[in-house]
């Protein structure tokens, strides 16, 4: 498909401007639920650097490392390695914005989040290259990535909570809950994927439960600590306070029930729609959680 004839709705995959929304989005939704007083833009911008920096470079090696011919290969890699000089500038550019905000306008505090960051980053990409690419679902690999993602974009606000530590964060229910929505998010590309390839019904019902059953465990989840937050549910706080914590459960909520309908009518989009529609199942939230929380 020529550049000039791809749907308006795609651009957002292409450019690999996907998932830094969906991080930018979340990261707000952080603050929020945190309680942080102010989150300067730079926050916003050196995640959604981060994140773009990392999209791009894994879909220069994805096509560099994999046969033309590999299934996994989208229009967003062919795209990717059309334009990869462009791709290339714009990556040594955003890393070297990147490094003037961490230097001088982040707090200092992000410094020790850098170590388990770049781990993950380095364990995400080291997947990358080492591990070959065949037909099946590369679960480890979305596990590091969802994580990955789900860590960074919670790192960006919890930078900003002075009064927790970062073994607190870790082991925070937005954290852990987000982390599996992000590894749920990635898992149904490939899964659905993986169906669209078989005509075995067998494995095509296994792909389905594969994503429908951590689903509805996320959404559980979701719903039970929603009510830990405030036995009410749905009315005021119990202590008069707002709870903040309350519509970050919902928004999980909202996007492991998307993610289902989607699911259960895959067959009615393309592959390159469906990959957009699962960033929409992150977005969409974002104005429910608004509305909830009273920003």
């Amino acid at each position: 498909m020529p550049d000039r004839r791809a749907p308006f709705w795609l651009w957002p995959n292409l450019l690999s401007l996907d998932a830094p929304l969906v991080a930018v989005a979340w990261l707000f939704m952080f603050s929020r639920a945190w309680r942080v007083d102010f989150l300067p833009w730079h926050a916003y911008v050196a995640l959604g650097l981060a994140v773009w920096v990392i999209y791009v470079v894994d879909r220069l090696l994805d096509v560099r490392m994999r046969s033309p011919d590999d299934p996994s290969l989208g229009l967003r890699h062919h795209f990717h390695a059309t334009h990869w000089k462009a791709f290339s500038v714009g990556v040594i550019a955003a890393i070297s914005v990147l490094l003037w905000l961490i230097l001088k306008q982040l707090p200092v505090e992000v410094l020790r989040y850098a170590i388990p960051m770049g781990v993950l980053v380095f364990g995400f990409f080291a997947l990358v290259i080492m591990v070959p690419s065949t037909r099946e679902i590369p679960y480890l690999r979305n596990i590091v990535a969802g994580m990955t993602f789900g860590f960074g974009t919670a790192m960006a606000a919890h930078i900003f909570v002075p009064t927790e530590r970062f073994g607190e964060m870790m082991q925070s229910r937005e954290v852990i809950s987000f982390g599996v929505l992000c590894v749920i998010n990635i898992s149904a590309i490939h899964l659905w994927e993986h169906s669209r390839r078989s005509d075995d019904l067998d494995i095509r019902a296994a792909d389905e439960l594969s994503l429908t059953l951590p689903l509805v465990l996320l959404a559980g989840a979701a719903i039970w600590f929603a009510v830990q937050d405030n036995p009410g549910m749905f009315s005021e706080s119990v202590e008069g306070e707002e709870p903040l914590t309350r519509p970050f459960f919902y928004a999980i909520l909202v996007s492991a029930a998307l993610l289902q309908v989607f699911n259960r009518t895959r067959d009615r989009y393309s592959m390159d729609a469906l990959r957009s529609l699962a960033d929409v199942a992150m977005i969409v939230p974002l104005p429910l959680f608004i509305v909830f929380s009273g920003s």
